[in-house]
């Protein structure tokens, strides 16, 4: 497949490297001589300096032949036209770009975006995915991340291996029989492991290999299990009932619109330093309390009443200031999630003390790559730094598997099956299930490996 990726920022290095390492060719434009030269010496890939905005710079970039167009420069503008040119000039099939401006988001404005006006088909605005990858984690507190699968039915739980685990040292044939125990079949914890970090080394795991202290696991699961697997991996925190939110900007504000509509239960307080800013949010939300000044002041944290908060959200535009933030909490024995747009934060956040980091640029890597794959590729979400990606994809007349068990499936060795669905009921699959047209199948697949996955998936006539 080719693709062009206007933006050789982080994102767009992340989506490019990902895509060469699948095989795919890429030409990325930017007009940073100094962007341009990083990405070319870490990335085997086309470059193009200059606007992705200008007609003949796409020309150059060989939009004529291309398949898709992914706009991520830090210009909504620019990524905007693009497409637009994309689409006009050049009738390239798929185009994504990256929005930021809350006006451009505005849901009174979403006609604007299709063929006959502003040809992008789908748009992504980390703010709002980060917002709700945060609500996510409230729901279950003590996981890293919670990712919904499946129209919701199916969850991935994020978990590090802490001293509170009952299962460290416990190999994963013995788990998963504890999660089997019990004789009545509708009452098994449907929970997979599938992968295994362990010192920033992705792996998927064999039967005998045992959990140890520190290990980041990678968990699906029912959804109606969720609460069940965590107890078992020693996770029993009290509901989040109380949160303070230092930054009311894009990520902070949505987070608060969403809370106040889905799950009123959880107060919500905001500090936000500009005073024109604090104003606005508090005429748009109705039950938050807004407070403007400094989210480091403890006067004012104090009136936050941050000694009943169970959680703090350092949600500012700047990571040093979110860092000192969490630190500020740990001072009030508060527990803390704090967003980094440098990832080398998220390396140390053992040394800081940080309890848990959101990367805004890994949950946008994600969410394009489900529209990069070909097959019948429902969702992705990728981990562990572009490691690996968890799949969900259904089995269609033209795969490979149909009739297949997971034994004779021939599946490469970075491919783990978690869960599927079959005839609306969720089962954990052993060797001698079969696989059956319009199955929704969930795995992992390293990345090395993505290809042969997307093969075995295959929809004729795709690209």
């Amino acid at each position: 497949m080719r693709v062009i990726v206007c933006g050789a920022g982080k994102v767009g290095t992340s989506i490019a490297e990902q895509l060469v390492n699948q095989n795919n060719d890429v030409t990325v434009i930017d007009q940073s001589q100094e962007l341009i030269s990083k990405i070319s010496d870490e990335v085997d890939l086309n470059t193009i300096i200059g606007s992705a905005s200008n007609p003949s710079i796409l020309e150059k970039a060989g939009a004529r032949e291309a398949d898709m167009i992914i706009a991520v420069t830090l210009q909504d503008e620019i990524n905007m036209v693009a497409c637009q040119m994309a689409h006009t000039f050049f009738k390239i099939p798929r185009k994504i770009a990256r929005l930021r401006t809350e006006d451009f988001l505005n849901p009174i404005w979403r006609d604007l975006y299709n063929a006959d006006n502003m040809p992008i088909d789908l748009i992504i605005s980390p703010e709002l995915e980060v917002a709700r990858s945060i609500e996510r984690q409230l729901k279950a507190p003590g996981a890293y991340d919670v990712v919904p699968f499946l129209n919701d039915e199916i969850e991935l739980l994020s978990l590090v291996i802490d001293d509170k685990c009952p299962l460290i040292d416990t190999s994963l044939i013995s788990i998963h029989e504890l999660f089997q125990e019990n004789s009545d079949s509708k009452k098994n914890l449907r929970a997979s492991i599938l992968g295994i970090s362990r010192d920033e080394k992705l792996f998927i795991p064999k039967k005998q290999d045992k959990l140890i202290k520190s290990d980041h696991v990678y968990i699906l699961v029912d959804k109606n299990h969720v609460k069940r697997t965590m107890s078992a991996f020693g996770h029993d925190e009290k509901p989040i009932k109380k949160i303070i939110i230092i930054g009311g900007g894009n990520i902070g504000f949505n987070l608060a619109k969403d809370l106040e509509k889905y799950q009123s239960d959880i107060s919500v307080s905001i500090v936000e330093n500009n005073e024109d800013r604090s104003r606005y949010i508090a005429d748009q939300l109705s039950s938050s309390l807004v407070l403007n000044g400094d989210g480091l002041d403890q006067d004012l944290l104090d009136e936050a009443n941050i000694k009943d908060a169970d959680l703090l959200l350092a949600l500012t535009n700047d990571d040093e200031t979110n860092i000192i933030i969490s630190a500020v909490a740990r001072k009030n024995k508060c527990e803390s999630i704090i967003i980094v747009n440098n990832s080398e934060y998220n390396k140390l956040k053992d040394v800081l003390g940080i309890s848990k980091v959101v990367d805004p640029r890994k949950i946008t890597v994600s969410k394009i790559l489900k529209h990069i794959h070909k097959g019948k590729i429902e969702s992705v979400f990728a981990i562990d730094n572009n490691q690996a990606e968890i799949i969900h994809a259904q089995v269609l007349k033209s795969s490979k598997l149909i009739n297949k068990t997971i034994e004779d499936a021939d599946f490469p060795n970075g491919l783990r099956v978690g869960l599927i669905k079959k005839e609306n009921q969720i089962i954990i699959p052993d060797k001698e299930t079969k696989i059956e047209i319009y199955d929704e199948i969930l795995f992992l697949c390293m990345s090395d490996d993505i290809k042969k996955a997307e093969d075995l998936f295959q929809v004729r006539g795709e690209y």
